[in-house]
């Protein structure tokens, strides 16, 4: 008895640019877009997943998820909420109105610290004066660290020059890259995104006509070419009101924080908390005065509420 194999179909590879819900868009290396279901019945795909699809009548199926480099992603008690995969930079963009919280901020940079993300902070709002002033101080301790810390004034096309220095500062910061943008409301994000990718707007419009998502577009994801060679990338994310890291291990916290992790080795004990031990290398460097590399009474505060937070027992 003969048997016929149908041959199997070829497998295409695509991008993930958009998601809501059960469905994803998939841009395909010629530039087209679909959208395309995971099997299964929970979707695995993220923005930035490079994935192998197959076409059905008019759309496709995801049949695979690639290898990741990285995902930028937080975790609370509840669930975890994965932002996009295959990064190159996280831009965490902070204005000096309103006041941003330099717990959240902190939050961020561990994260990306934790999956090998670069990350670079923008300060929105330079026109604000005395404003901006003492939120760039703020950010000090951020430039001693090593962090690259942007000063930029976002406000429509129309507000000329200082608009326009700051689109080529950030046109210069990312090109080439992968870039997810991360801020909280009122931060300018929207205006970033538009100043650099014009037509954004009619853009995730199409994706949420598409996609259904409707009134829902604002917690999407979306990924946006800024060049028509599409060699840089911006992935818009939603705001948030909290982030959550309950999947960084408490132990580990000090190795993410650049101005503590070069004291852990002073340290006399090796499974150190750096809360109480007597002769701690970092907690002796959190109250000295004598050097400006010192770590801020404000940064060990962080430290140790995160440290308490994540030692809690997790039902």
């Amino acid at each position: 008895m003969s048997t016929h194999k149908t041959p199997a179909q070829v497998l295409k590879q695509g991008l993930v640019v958009a998601g809501h819900g059960r469905h994803v868009m998939v841009e395909t290396p010629e530039g087209q877009r679909l959208i395309c279901h995971p099997r299964g019945k929970k979707s695995q795909c993220v923005v930035g997943d490079r994935v192998l699809w197959q076409a059905t009548t008019d759309e496709g199926t995801i049949e695979k998820v690639e290898p990741r480099r990285n995902l930028f992603y937080r975790q609370d008690e509840i669930r975890t909420k994965s932002f996009a995969a295959n990064l190159d930079q996280v831009l965490i963009l902070i204005a000096a109105d309103p006041v941003f919280s330099e717990s959240q901020l902190t939050r961020a940079l561990i994260a990306a610290e934790a999956e090998g993300i670069t990350p670079v902070i923008a300060l929105n709002k330079s026109d604000l004066g005395e404003m901006f002033t003492r939120a760039w101080e703020r950010l000090a301790p951020y430039r001693r660290m090593g962090y690259t810390v942007l000063p930029l004034c976002l406000k429509t096309q129309a507000s000329g020059d200082d608009a326009a220095a700051s689109v080529q500062v950030l046109n210069e910061k990312l090109a080439g890259k992968t870039t997810l943008v991360l801020g909280p409301s009122g931060s300018g994000k929207s205006t970033l995104i538009n100043l650099l990718v014009p037509g954004a707007q009619v853009v995730t419009g199409e994706i949420s006509t598409a996609l259904n998502s409707g009134k829902h577009t604002t917690t999407s994801t979306n990924w946006y070419w800024t060049d028509n060679a599409r060699t840089m990338a911006l992935i818009d994310s939603p705001g948030f009101q909290e982030f959550g890291l309950q999947h960084i291990d408490p132990m580990h916290l000090a190795n993410l924080m650049p101005d503590l992790k070069p004291w852990i080795k002073n340290c006399r004990f090796y499974n150190c908390t750096h809360l109480h031990e007597p002769g701690c290398g970092v907690m002796s460097e959190a109250k000295s005065d004598a050097s400006p590399l010192n770590i801020s009474v404000t940064r060990y505060k962080i430290y140790s509420d995160l440290f308490a937070e994540l030692s809690q027992i997790r039902y």
